[in-house]
């Protein structure tokens, strides 16, 4: 059986009327139609100039009709199943479920000092233990989990990054575009048994360069799902407005679906927002903006109810704040909270600090207590004769009556509530007596017993040769290109 991540039972929250998903879906088509997306393979405006659309192959501009477009939404499966190392970190993304998944950043997080220093291959190892053995996450991510590794050269990183998780997880993991990374982290999946969701990433305003439609190509090719997403800056790189950004960016998520529907009818997608706005007091970017809460949520919106798309929400991933504290899990936490109450499938979470500059392991054993209680939300609670208990109401009746020993809440208080394991529950009597410990003692404490007590499942002798076979071959391949 696949992972069950969180099962939603009731209907999500909508902030758009019927009226303004029509208008914004009507102003995207008017945009693909009119003034038309960049895309930088030749490959690709042949495809889809035989497909019907305008293409002009100096600027590489190319014009989408909107009945292709309408078409190729309707042609996206709103569920597919993704294939992990085992059968139970198998993944089924649909409309009535929703994962959580790691937030890489660029270096490792001091939790005393908030200082950021690289971390070396070991270490990366050791924190890809760590999520696998998070039972709250359920996906990895390109990276496993820091952007930059002290002992592996840049353009190896993210072939070195698959092969980390392929021998320290079982779980699925994302692939990635850069410098033709594609073709290495497919080949690492393929040995280790397992499917990739590969991306393929937008240049905002609407642009897609070769790298990130050569990746798509080639996860299809593999028959991996595709992880569509544009990604632009509000009053940057798109409108500064929450209804302008949707417009513009919807545009470049339905482009790249209409392309993989050109290419492979049918094909699986997972439709990714990643909006942020623009601190126009400093020119920095606004992690932890409540533009990127409305932002998730009307894209959740347009893709559950009018394109059927399964999404994923990547902004909860990174707040502003530099250190592991209050406003750290205020941004994460509203933004994951109306990722999950609006309808995503998947949200991006555990383990960032630091906007996209840092990780830290002990924010993500906090983070996945975080996103056990998010995720109960959407379960809501069950409303039955068993559980509103009219007859044991009755036998306990009034003052002195008690509900403490009774049968009914021995059966039931586990299966109502959350028990965090690092989130403070004691008194202060005991808090005190137990050493006065903090969220982040209690944090340090799970990061040990995990990496001390968690058993990961070995590739085979032959997996493992396969793979070291592949980095040998991203290595010379590299090296010819002049990039080693």
């Amino acid at each position: 059986m696949p992972r069950k991540g969180f099962i939603r039972k009731f209907e999500p929250v909508r902030v758009l009327t019927g009226t303004q998903v029509e208008y914004i879906h009507s102003l995207t088509l008017e945009v693909l139609e009119k003034t038309g997306v960049k895309l930088e393979s030749k490959r690709a405006l042949k495809l889809l100039k035989e497909a019907g659309c305008g293409v002009d192959f100096e600027t590489n501009i190319v014009r989408f009709p909107g009945w292709l477009v309408e078409e190729s939404a309707r042609r996206t499966p709103s569920g597919f199943s993704v294939k992990a190392r085992i059968p139970e970190d198998d993944l089924r993304i649909g409309l009535s479920n929703m994962y959580f998944m790691i937030a890489a950043g660029a270096k490792l997080h001091d939790e005393t000092t908030g200082k950021l220093s690289v971390a070396t291959l070991e270490q990366n190892n050791q924190y890809v233990k760590l999520c696998d053995g998070l039972e709250a996450l359920d996906f990895q991510a390109s990276y496993g989990p820091f952007f930059e590794l002290k002992d592996v050269e840049p353009v190896m990183l993210l072939a070195e990054s698959q092969a980390s998780i392929a021998r320290f997880s079982t779980k699925v993991s994302r692939g990635a575009q850069a410098t033709d990374s594609f073709i290495w982290e497919a080949a690492v999946a393929n040995a280790a048994g397992k499917q990739l969701i590969g991306t393929i990433e937008g240049a905002a305003p609407l642009c897609f360069p070769e790298d990130a439609i050569n990746a798509a190509f080639e996860y299809m090719d593999n028959g991996f799902p595709i992880w569509a997403t544009g990604g632009s800056v509000m009053g940057g790189s798109s409108p500064v407005t929450v209804a302008g950004a949707t417009v513009t960016n919807n545009a470049e998520t339905l482009a790249a679906i209409t392309l993989v529907q050109c290419c492979k009818p049918g094909h699986a997608v997972l439709a990714n927002d990643f909006v942020i706005p623009m601190d126009m007091e400093s020119g920095n970017l606004f992690f932890g903006a409540i533009g990127s809460g409305y932002h998730q949520m009307a894209f959740n919106q347009l893709y559950r109810d009018l394109y059927r798309i399964p999404t994923c929400n990547a902004m909860a991933a990174f707040p502003n704040s530099k250190l592991i504290d209050y406003q750290n899990a205020f941004e994460k936490t509203h933004l994951a909270m109306s990722a999950a109450l609006s309808g995503a499938s998947m949200i991006a979470f555990i383990g960032s600090v630091s906007q996209e500059l840092a990780w830290s392991p002990l924010q993500a054993v906090i983070d996945n207590d975080a996103v056990s209680i998010i995720g109960r939300y959407i379960e809501g609670f069950e409303v039955s004769s068993g559980t509103a208990a009219p007859d044991l109401i009755n036998e306990v009746g009034p003052s002195p009556g008690s509900y403490l020993g009774t049968k009914h809440t021995r059966e039931n208080w586990k299966k109502e509530y959350y028990v965090p394991h690092v989130f403070d529950r004691l008194s202060y009597q005991d808090w005190e007596r137990s050493g006065k410990k903090s969220v982040l003692d209690k944090a340090r404490e799970r990061v040990e017993e995990i990496l001390s007590s968690h058993k990961t499942i070995p590739l085979s002798p032959s997996q493992e040769k396969d793979i070291e076979k592949i980095l040998k071959d991203a290595r010379k391949y590299y090296r010819n290109k002049g990039l080693l």
